[in-house]
């Protein structure tokens, strides 16, 4: 019970894994907190992610409206554009109404805003950062390099060595670190990545059905396609029937996520669980701890991923020539 009233009452002298289970189990009986801790500013964290119309999106959205009901704090969405920097104007509008903090997702502010933010004392929490991020800037990640190991090593197993790979947006970090998980795999066995085979895709439908075309057209297509996310996996299977080819008879397919997007599709797909949830739980969390004065633990979380393997992987069939 002291401890539970400690975690309810935002006191300190709890680890942080007690207080984010006390935090887990009281929203999952229902409590909400009623109160505002006294050093919070309005109790709004702005989220501003690179679109919202993704699978991908909504999950991390879901959890980042989780985590803010679990802490009594609003959470305010912005929609970023792929690759888009966020400058000072809009930093000084989200700073004008007190905001306690932001979440980036997959986008970033520009370096005079970055040092507003700080100028101000307004907390910053990336979630998949672009480019090489910042150590002092505090991270949720999930472990994208061993993940995408996990994945190749899958099909490696089944007997493919001809592996196609779309990535997402390479400038991205996690695809960076999947691109470098997959490399490891092949050459742990021997194998080495075929530049022909790697294809820089954008992580949605139509980058897919592009990219996965374009592997399946090569005189000597692939017997697997790994895609760096399920919503471009999809597209890939639009690819593979456009040219009257079977999943995973004629070709394999490995997506990275695992949104429900995966048990949707015939044949169920294979991919890479990332807890997209939590990820978007724990940066809310972070950002209002922050905002209190609490001092982290580390300034990096990087939560685990496991392959979920489902009907879309297969043994290798021949390499086809068409």
């Amino acid at each position: 019970m002291p401890t539970v009233s400690k975690v309810l009452n935002d006191r300190a002298g709890v680890a942080e894994t007690t207080r984010r289970a006390v935090l887990r189990a009281a929203h999952d009986a229902g409590y909400v907190k009623r109160h505002r801790a006294s050093g919070r500013k309005t109790g709004v964290v702005d989220f501003l992610i690179a679109g919202y119309d993704t699978q991908w999106a909504f999950s991390l959205l879901r959890g980042a409206f989780e985590g803010g009901e679990m802490l009594g704090v609003d959470v305010a969405v912005h929609r970023a554009t792929q690759g888009e920097q966020w400058d000072t104007a809009w930093l000084h509008r989200v700073a004008a109404r007190g905001s306690d903090g932001i979440v980036l997702v997959a986008t970033e502010l520009t370096p005079a805003a970055r040092a507003e933010a700080v100028r101000r004392q307004l907390p910053i929490v990336l979630i998949d950062p672009i480019g090489p991020g910042d150590s002092s800037v505090p991270t949720v990640a999930t472990a994208n390099w061993a993940g995408s190991r996990d994945a190749t090593e899958h099909l490696i197993e089944l007997g493919h060595r001809r592996i196609g790979i779309i990535t997402g947006p390479i400038g991205e970090t996690t695809m960076a670190d999947r691109l470098d998980g997959f490399g490891a795999a092949m050459r742990r066995h021997n194998l080495q990545p075929e530049p022909s085979l790697i294809r820089y895709g954008n992580s949605l439908v139509h980058g897919g059905i592009e990219h996965g075309g374009a592997l399946l057209d090569l005189p000597e297509r692939p017997t697997a396609i790994f895609s760096f996310s399920d919503e471009q996996a999809s597209g890939v299977y639009e690819a593979a029937r456009m040219r009257g080819l079977t999943i995973p008879d004629d070709v394999s397919v490995v997506g990275f996520d695992d949104v429900p997007l995966c048990q949707w599709v015939s044949p169920q797909l294979t991919t890479v669980r990332q807890p997209l949830v939590e990820m978007g739980r724990e940066a809310t969390r972070i950002v209002a701890d922050l905002a209190q004065g609490r001092a982290l633990a580390a300034p990096r979380i990087e939560l685990a991923t496991a392959l979920v393997v489902r009907a879309s992987t297969g043994p290798a069939p021949q390499p086809t020539r068409t």
